[in-house]
């Protein structure tokens, strides 16, 4: 039970770990073109260590977000093995497990499903206006 526990605080430190240093890079060391504006998310560990997802996230504010997102992976696959090394380097450690990047897109299903919110709700208060009564009490 407790080296199950070690275990999991040590992936969860390796993960973060991972997960600043690949953002540093990604902010200011990679120069490839294809890699637009866009951060580490979160990086997911599988149990033996030897392979790790990375989620990067796109900034949404770009006219073809598919696109990009598909742009900016193929760049990161291509400095894969760049990216490694250096963790390599920076974290001094002898293993560093095997890279797949992968597209967070949680934060735009988060805003779609804000936005259908909001609408649900203004068609609530306009349905309610022109009943022309006060909003229905809910039981407790």
């Amino acid at each position: 039970m407790i080296e199950n526990r070690k275990r999991k605080h040590h992936q969860d430190r390796v993960a973060e770990a991972l997960r600043t240093e690949i953002g540093a890079m990604i902010e200011g060391e990679l120069s490839d073109p294809r890699i637009g504006f866009c951060y580490v998310s979160e990086v997911l560990i599988n149990p033996g260590g030897k392979s790790a997802r990375v989620f990067i996230a796109v900034d949404s504010s770009v006219p073809d977000i598919a696109g990009a997102e598909a742009e900016t992976l193929a760049g990161l696959d291509a400095a894969k093995g760049y990216i490694r090394y250096e963790m390599k380097e920076r974290l001094g450690v002898h293993h560093v497990p095997e890279l797949t990047f992968v597209a967070d897109r949680s934060g735009r299903f988060q805003a779609r499903i804000d936005e259908l919110i909001g609408r649900a709700r203004k068609r609530q208060k306009h349905a309610i206006a022109a009943a022309g009564g006060a909003p229905p009490v809910r039981p407790e």
